[in-house]
């Protein structure tokens, strides 16, 4: 008896892939909110959080609202305030996409989805020089200001006579990515974290209404080392805990303290995932001019004439493992920004002929050009619950 070739594996329809809530659910939604509490001029509070005189914002780099939720009995505090423990407060947002570092951040900071701040992946092509921009370490060195002129909500607040800080590791102060995205006010640097979260509680409680920002990013490195699941990353989860109780018990009268995130992540382990080598895929390299984005979340710049055969074949040979879309579908189906968002040519320019978004626990790795990427445990990028879904947890006093 002959048995007839199993059929090819139908790609995943990108209509079905869940998106960013831009416009009252997601991260860039928040300081617009809080400011317009603070009642900062030209701000609406569309994500109904409630208005307070005193507002700190605690970001913890990749703490996932999926993983929070199945660690909570390493992170007790942050459990009680999960909406099982509150009556429904405290559901989870989402971050923009590419859920990663830069953009989260930007959106934070500025209050707008990466349609309009510009930074609209890991790694993104200059479209005035053609090279590849590392919007975290800022090689090749390009103008902050001309990559992203919008002004933060920081400085708006600190404009409008708000007490402005933020409280970070001294090393953040003076980078590029600093200036475009959290600058405004006063940069406080401390090395310890508990100082920095003193220091935190401090500066709300000098002045009658005041906007802090602190930061913690030992977290995403355990994960990205190690694992989500791993005893390294636990320890860091139960750090987190621990210095969310520290700062809530320090509150001054008439404050509100949120924690959130910028990404959450997923475990892609080398050897027992599908882990698909764009340096050792020729199918995968055929037509491409730069690889750009990250191993969750890539941009793909065609050769001029090539992004029709790019498109088909990395649908094809990634059908059950991505959501592959042209620069278009992306711009329609709202990755970047809500459907109808105007794109300007310094933005639209910087996506990818063909933008590609992972499921599972799959990535395309470069082992060759992006060996230390290509090295990591934990990933993050894309658009699963896993890496969309960050916390919006509240204390108030």
């Amino acid at each position: 008896m002959t048995h007839a070739p199993a059929p090819d594996p139908v790609p995943l329809d990108p209509r079905e892939a869940p998106v960013p809530r831009y416009g009252g659910g997601s991260l860039a939604d928040l300081l617009p909110a809080v400011a317009a509490g603070l009642e900062v001029p030209g701000f609406s509070a569309d994500l109904g959080v409630e208005p307070a005189d005193r507002v700190c914002v605690f970001l913890v780099d990749g703490l996932g609202w999926e993983s929070l939720v199945a660690h909570a009995s390493e992170a007790p505090f942050l459990a009680s305030l999960l909406p099982s423990s509150r009556g429904g407060a405290g559901e989870p947002i989402t971050c923009g996409f590419p859920s990663t570092t830069a953009t989260s951040l930007t959106s934070v900071g500025t209050g707008l989805p990466p349609a309009a701040h510009g930074l609209v992946g890991y790694q993104v092509r200059d479209p005035a020089t053609g090279d590849l921009m590392h919007q975290l370490r800022w090689e090749p060195w390009t103008d902050p200001v001309l990559w992203q002129p919008h002004p933060t909500v920081f400085h708006l607040a600190h404009s409008a006579g708000i007490a402005t800080a933020q409280v970070n590791t001294p090393r953040f102060e003076r980078t590029p990515l600093t200036r475009i995205a959290l600058s405004g006010g006063t940069f406080l640097g401390r090395l310890d974290v508990n100082e920095r979260v003193d220091l935190a509680a401090e500066r709300l409680a000098a002045a009658d209404r005041a906007l802090v920002y602190t930061y913690y990013a030992e977290l995403d490195g355990a994960g990205h080392r190690f694992g989500v699941d791993s005893d390294a990353w636990r320890r860091e989860l139960r750090e987190v805990d621990r210095l969310a109780r520290r700062l809530a018990e320090r509150l001054p009268p008439r404050s509100a303290l949120y924690v959130t995130a910028d990404h959450g992540m997923v475990d892609v382990p080398p050897g027992e995932a599908a882990r698909h080598d764009f340096d050792d895929d020729w199918e995968l390299r055929a037509g491409v001019a730069r690889l750009g984005g990250e191993g969750r979340a890539r941009h793909l710049y065609a050769v001029p004439g090539a992004a029709a055969d790019v498109h088909a074949v990395w649908r094809e040979v990634l059908a059950e493992d991505a959501w592959v879309v042209t620069r278009d579908e992306a711009v329609e189906l709202g990755w970047f920004g809500p459907p109808g968002a105007d794109f300007g040519p310094r933005v639209r320019d910087r996506i990818g002929d063909v933008v590609v978004a992972m499921t599972g626990v799959a990535a395309v790795v470069a082992t060759v050009t992006e060996p230390k990427e290509s090295a990591l445990v934990g990933m993050h990028g894309s658009l699963t619950s896993a890496e969309l879904l960050v916390p919006l947890l509240e204390v108030r006093t």
